[in-house]
């Protein structure tokens, strides 16, 4: 059974205290979110006003060295349309960049409204094969032009992180509800995996942030 993470507190990916083991050879990151709905009475209806926004939340990964720094940025390329994407092929998993070129882990897709049923962003991590310079996964979570649209977390319900193993065991689960405290937030370092000697560990964060742009954050960790 899986457990129900609190923040801050860290758990053993690869066996918990009831003393199952899961399979960390391919573990994948899945975030969940729904956008709270609006007032649905009759003149919100009569003129359109209950139509949900569209949010589109980004997940990220850095890969951290032993000195908590993304050492690789990678290069800067041009897309199909001339116009130039930086940090391509870096140590961050982000949707300019979805997979990592060691190919042990990479990021599945872009859901922009968080409709439907189960993870709406996931990355996958291979742990087992991860280059042991990496001590440690941060997950970021950020709205998409957040300040612009006037979107933040707080507008936002059911939103989660979790880990599931190999065999889709689902590890650890971090709830984060939307609620009043979190209206200038429209980033969110989420959890973070790490080495401890051979081991794994996961820890929930939920550390908020008021950019919208995961550029300010990387600042922290270069």
């Amino acid at each position: 059974m899986a457990i129900n993470l609190q923040k801050g507190q860290t758990i053993d990916l690869r066996k918990n205290d009831k003393g199952e083991s899961f399979d960390l050879s391919l573990v994948t990151i899945g975030l969940g979110w729904d956008v709270r709905k609006k007032d649905t009475g009759f003149f919100s209806k009569l003129f359109g006003a209950n139509d949900e926004p569209e949010y589109d939340l980004d997940a990220l990964a850095f890969l951290l060295d032993s000195n908590g720094k993304v050492a690789d940025l990678g290069r800067t390329v041009r897309n199909t349309n001339g116009g130039e994407v930086s940090l391509f092929e870096s140590d961050i998993i982000f949707f300019n960049s979805m997979k990592h070129p060691s190919g042990n882990i990479w990021l599945t897709g872009d859901n922009r409204t968080g409709a439907g049923d189960g993870d709406d962003e996931q990355i996958i991590v291979k742990l087992d094969a991860l280059d042991k310079k990496y001590e440690k996964i941060v997950f970021i979570v950020t709205i998409y032009q957040g300040k612009r649209r006037e979107q933040h977390f707080g507008l936002l319900e059911n939103a989660y992180i979790r880990a599931v193993d190999a065999k889709g065991k689902e590890i650890a689960k971090f709830n984060l509800s939307g609620n009043s405290s979190l209206s200038a937030t429209r980033a969110m370092i989420f959890s973070e995996a790490y080495r401890e000697g051979s081991e794994w560990k996961f820890k929930a964060i939920g550390e908020p942030r008021s950019t919208d742009n995961f550029v300010d954050i990387l600042k922290e960790f270069t």
